[in-house]
């Protein structure tokens, strides 16, 4: 072992032992190594979702060994280097060590290389370049294990430089400073961030709202974006969204958090950022459902929960800084059911036609007034009423 690759630490035992569907992939691949996020998560104490190896070996001589240890592979990126090894139904992704022959802001054209360190050079911040063997050993060429200890996001060699390879991460650097930075950003840093606002113009909308979804999701995001909007980046992707002070208080969930912040109509921005017909609906309702009110009785509740989602009305409640016990009310409430459709009334003997609509809304609005408690049957007496009135 080189210098260049002495193990900063080892961890005993060994994370990850007791794993069987990554034992198997070690087995036919043990040279690999767990890199990037995984390690971190492990030295910084949480949950680990993914895990990714990367192997000095060729992406064929990886096929190769898989396919004879009996696994399946997956050629999801041979170009840039990457397969899915399958065991046990889980893909791990293994990608061939790499170095960067050219980039043009967000894309690299890479090269294999078998240089430990020069793939970790080419990785974002020093808390995402570390690796780890199966035996625990930890590789840290650029001090992420101690910028994480204390709370520090820093790039791997000249912040400019980083960024100018792919503006994304300027981005990126606000979603891991908010996740695992107690420390501000030094001048280089900021000077950097500064510097290559005019570059995220190069990304599409939907990798910088992807960005924008995680850093929002945080545990408290408030006072992250407070320094991306001092340092001008906030206001270069989402100017819609200025009113920033309204994050404190809202549990982690972007959209909601999102359409608190919001100083323009929610429908432009959500074409703009080309959210999914899902999140573009509730973004819109989100502003435009009814507002539950403390002082609100049981009835009125009522009614708002037969026209409304209750996550809505709840959300609402959120976005308005109502109290807890509104929240919880609503929660408790089952969403009244109006009881009646057409076929009851042509049941009675009218004609289908505008009438049938008509009579629906009539019952419907008594049943609203009423608090939405009145049964079927009560319905059918007040339809059957209401039928033999005179149209």
């Amino acid at each position: 072992m080189t210098r260049a690759e002495a193990a900063a630490l080892r961890l005993d035992p060994p994370p990850f032992r007791d794993d069987t569907a990554l034992a198997a992939v070690w087995d036919a691949l043990p040279e690999a190594r767990i890199a990037g996020g995984a390690v971190r998560d492990v030295l910084a104490g949480r949950p680990v979702s993914d895990i990714d190896l990367a192997t000095p070996r060729t992406p064929d001589e990886v096929t190769a060994a898989l396919l004879a240890a009996g696994l399946r592979v997956v050629p999801t990126g041979v170009a840039h280097g990457t397969v899915t090894a399958v065991a046990e139904r889980r893909g791990f992704e293994v990608t061939t060590l790499r170095r960067d022959v050219e980039t043009d802001g967000r894309h690299a054209v890479v090269a294999f290389t078998a240089d430990w360190r020069q793939d970790a050079s080419r990785r974002d911040f020093t808390i995402n370049a570390m690796s780890m063997a199966r035996d625990g050993s930890v590789f840290d060429y650029f001090g992420g294990a101690g910028d994480l200890a204390a709370g520090r996001v820093r790039f791997v060699g000249d912040p400019a430089t980083r960024i100018a390879e792919d503006y994304l991460r300027i981005l990126r650097f606000f979603r891991f400073h908010g996740r695992y930075g107690r420390l501000p950003p030094d001048g280089v840093t900021v000077a950097a961030l500064r510097a290559g606002i005019p570059g995220l113009v190069r990304l599409s909308v939907e990798r910088i709202w992807s960005e924008l979804r995680l850093i929002l999701s945080a545990q408290d995001p408030s006072a992250t974006v407070a320094l991306m909007q001092a340092l001008g980046v906030w206001g270069a992707v989402l100017p819609e969204a200025s009113a920033i002070a309204r994050l404190r208080g809202l549990p982690p969930d972007a959209l909601l958090r999102l359409a608190a912040m919001l100083t323009a109509e929610p429908l432009p921005l959500a074409l703009r950022l080309k959210l999914s017909n899902d999140d573009r609906d509730r973004l819109v309702r989100l502003l435009t459902t009814p507002s539950p009110r403390p002082d609100d009785d049981d009835a009125a509740l009522r009614r708002l929960l037969a026209d409304y989602e209750q996550r809505d009305l709840i959300d609402r409640v959120w976005l308005d800084g109502g109290p807890a016990a509104l929240r919880h009310r609503l929660a408790a409430m089952a969403r009244p059911v109006f009881p009646l459709e057409g076929r009851d009334v042509v049941a009675l003997g009218v004609a289908p036609g505008p009438r049938v609509g008509a009579l629906l809304r009539d019952v419907r609005q008594w049943w609203l007034d009423g608090g939405c408690t009145a049964n079927k049957p009560a319905c059918e007496a007040e339809l059957a009423r209401r039928s033999c009135a005179p149209p």
